[in-house]
């Protein structure tokens, strides 16, 4: 349901194992266009599936919604956003139905949402693999100040929707908050980078999804843009930061949260339909599942094997426009593991 600190544990348990084994600089393992910024150990990796699977995860459907219609996404720009960050993150939404090679060769950001689009309700309906970007609204005059809590993002909402060119759509509608680099968050880094829900009919007048990122580029980019930054701990134990692919580590590191958050939303938009665990209000979702995982290989703190371009910037999916982005992978309900269209075994 979030993305959040977790992650980080394992990060440190791998840096402290590194160290205590004097590990020297990272290696980067270079192949035509593919490269692992630093192999796991082979007992870690001995399975051709490592990649998050597991007999023992009970992912299950609980009965509720999923998004099978076409999916509208309103954007809610909150605070100062420059023009090529908005661009940035546009590009990655509307690359989720761009189905054309030519637009969006493989291993495309539409052929990551495949794999959402795997997941069905209780008629077989399966999540959309149309995604529209249905509206905008910027408020860059903080109408809730630069501080915001989990229930001050509702009248965030309430203010975007009460404006006459923002609809309310409660059938197809999901509603994305994203916060600018100036903008605090209850538990933004210490634990979470983005949270999705619905909204309470007593706040805005309608139960509407809604998924929140912040932008962390100056608050903990080593906590919500990593692998573009590492954690301090790690020292020279780990593996180093990344280049972010469209060089912004903020607005990049942003871009996996958002795909992450969008895919549990519209797989679990009531907190009633796909998730693993007895608690539905802490619930294990498809994103929860895979995180911290890119590529090939991945897990126990390792990214997995990834792309990089010319100038050595880091990725995992194209997009529209020649857009490159790294993207987490999602738990396939088919393979029963983390899954991604740049998986090369």
């Amino acid at each position: 349901m979030l993305i959040h600190l977790l992650f980080f544990s394992s990060l440190f348990l791998v840096a402290q194992s590194n160290n205590k084994a004097k590990s020297t600089v990272q290696t980067l393992e270079v192949q035509p266009q593919y490269f692992n910024p630093k192999l796991p150990p082979r007992s870690l990796s001995a399975s051709d599936k490592f990649e998050g699977s597991s007999d023992l995860v009970n992912l299950r459907y609980h009965m509720g919604p999923v998004l099978s219609s076409p999916i509208n996404i309103y954007l809610i720009w909150y605070g100062k956003w420059a023009a090529s960050q908005q661009l940035l993150i546009k590009d990655f939404l509307l690359s989720i139905s761009t189905f054309n090679h030519r637009a969006a060769p493989s291993p495309s950001v539409a052929e990551w949402w495949r794999t959402v689009s795997l997941y069905t309700d209780q008629t077989g309906a399966n999540i959309s693999r149309s995604v529209i970007l249905a509206g905008e609204y910027s408020d860059h005059l903080y109408s809730h100040g630069t501080h915001l809590t989990r229930l001050s993002i509702q009248e965030v909402i309430a203010t975007a929707v009460r404006s006459k060119p923002f609809p309310v759509d409660h059938k197809n509608g999901i509603y994305l908050i994203l916060t600018s680099v100036d903008v605090t968050m209850q538990d933004f880094c210490r634990a979470v980078c983005g949270f999705h829900y619905f909204t309470f009919p007593s706040m805005v007048g309608y139960t509407l999804p809604y998924a929140w990122v912040g932008n962390s580029g100056k608050q903990c980019p080593e906590v919500c843009a990593y692998p573009f930054a590492v954690p301090g701990y790690m020292g020279g134990g780990g593996p180093g930061a990344l280049n972010p692919p469209n060089g912004d580590i903020g607005v990049d590191g942003m871009i996996s949260v958002i795909g992450h958050e969008l895919a549990e939303l519209s797989s679990n938009p009531l907190v009633n339909a796909w998730y693993a665990g007895e608690d539905p209000m802490a619930p294990t979702e498809i994103g929860d599942l895979c995180e911290g995982l890119y590529g090939t290989g991945g897990g126990g703190g390792y990214i997995g094997q990834v792309m990089r371009d010319k100038q050595g910037r880091t990725y995992n999916l194209n997009g529209r426009r020649g857009r490159n982005f790294l993207v987490q992978w999602i738990w396939s309900p088919v393979l029963k593991a983390c899954a991604g269209p740049n998986a090369v075994d």
